[in-house]
């Protein structure tokens, strides 16, 4: 197979159709709306009941946000109503959204306490970091003008992906501006008034529950999931549990006034999450700093597609970080591309290349002559701290 190195680069802009079947889409405007300083827990019924169009203004959301209608967080018989929670966005807190300040709007997934949170604030210092009850409320809230940037976890060192954003991210038109690496330190969390011996059961998100596999096994504690780490380390707290406990950070036991009975309980020290910066545009991408660029592509059936398909990169020395690949049903992709045929797979790609660079466009300008479908999910620089 001959590289197509005589081609001209696909442009950066990334607004042109290369051909019927693919296209590549790569904006740079920037628009944001302002919020209220105070932190916020946002409901998917908030998300849903504004307007999905997408030329929607930021002045027309005061209009939309009077038909939001949202939850209560916490019940009336709260354990402890001087814990400071967020509350749910409502209409007439959306009503002064221009007369607050420019504070930059971050949504994660689970509540107070969780991991998320702490990424967000990693990513974003001094954000107003958003609650959202599930990952999909965090992706519409972006498009719905309600918060500036989501910060969500897509993969863990032990645990492995996060498919479930993988599909969301097919699924929106949030482009990926960033990531960030947080290292996660479990601790066994109960009420003040239980012990060690009393506990039966634990409380967590599954993966942090299959993280500490063999402290919780030498426990003889049985494991209960729920949707998040920090959710676990409320329930207890809120119900007064005295026979379970929850694996969660020591931030969720500080806001929660749980007790820290163990310390560092996962089963690998070496345990990191990384998360995606997602937003409403794109970032121009440089070459000033390493660059990670993320794509999702899918292929015709037949021996051999695969291999080609990597091959452009690597016959053009560019590193692939991740290879991730999702069955999806072809009416999933009918919002995005007209003429999709039946395929079993998609294939999600991070490889260690700016979209500035002219060898990442001829990769991917060579991958899209076969390619059935191909998006650029973002270019972005990557994370090289110390998680």
């Amino acid at each position: 197979m001959a590289a197509t190195a005589g081609k001209s680069p696909v442009s950066s802009s990334f607004v042109q159709k290369l051909n019927p079947r693919t296209s590549y889409c790569y904006q740079a405007s920037y628009s944001t709306i302002n919020l209220p300083r105070r932190l916020r827990r946002i409901h998917s019924q908030a998300c849903n009941n504004i307007s999905s169009s997408s030329d929607q203004v930021p002045d027309s959301v005061n209009k939309q946000a009077k038909a939001i209608e949202l939850q209560k967080l916490i019940d009336d018989d709260s354990r402890d109503s001087s814990i400071s929670l967020p509350r749910p966005l409502t209409s007439a807190s959306l009503s002064n959204l221009a007369t607050e300040g420019s504070r930059l709007r971050v949504a994660y997934q689970g509540v107070r306490g969780a991991y998320s949170e702490s990424a967000a604030e990693k990513a974003y210092p001094n954000c107003e970091a958003v609650p959202c009850e599930q990952f999909d409320t965090a992706f519409e809230a972006v498009e719905r003008w309600l918060v500036d940037r989501a910060v969500l976890p897509i993969e863990n060192s032990l645990g492995g992906s996060i498919h479930r954003n993988y599909d969301l991210l097919l699924r929106h038109r949030l482009h990926i501006v960033g990531e960030v690496k947080l290292a996660i330190r479990h601790c066994l969390l109960a009420n003040p008034d239980a012990n060690l011996e009393e506990l039966k059961r634990v409380l967590s998100h599954p993966q942090a529950l299959a993280q500490c596999e063999n402290t919780l096994t030498k426990l003889g504690l049985v494991r209960e999931a729920v949707d998040d780490t920090a959710g676990a380390a409320k329930f207890i707290a809120f119900h007064k549990l005295k026979d379970a406990g929850a694996v969660a950070s020591e931030t969720a036991a500080r806001i929660y006034g749980l007790n820290i009975l163990a310390r560092d309980i996962q089963d690998d020290s070496d345990n990191i999450t990384r998360f995606l910066m997602l937003a409403r545009e794109p970032i121009i991408p440089g070459i000033d700093k390493p660059f990670k660029t993320s794509i999702v592509f899918s292929l015709e059936e037949g021996p051999g597609e695969l291999f080609k398909a990597l091959a452009v990169f690597a016959m053009r020395n560019i590193n692939l970080t991740k290879i991730e690949s999702r069955p999806l049903p072809k009416q999933a992709l009918r919002a995005f591309v007209d003429s999709v045929k039946n395929f079993p797979y998609l294939f999600y790609v991070d490889f260690e290349a700016s979209m500035a660079d002219q060898n990442a466009q001829y990769a991917l300008g060579h991958l899209e002559e076969f390619a059935t479908f191909l998006r650029v999910l973002g270019s972005y620089p990557a994370d090289t701290g110390t998680p």
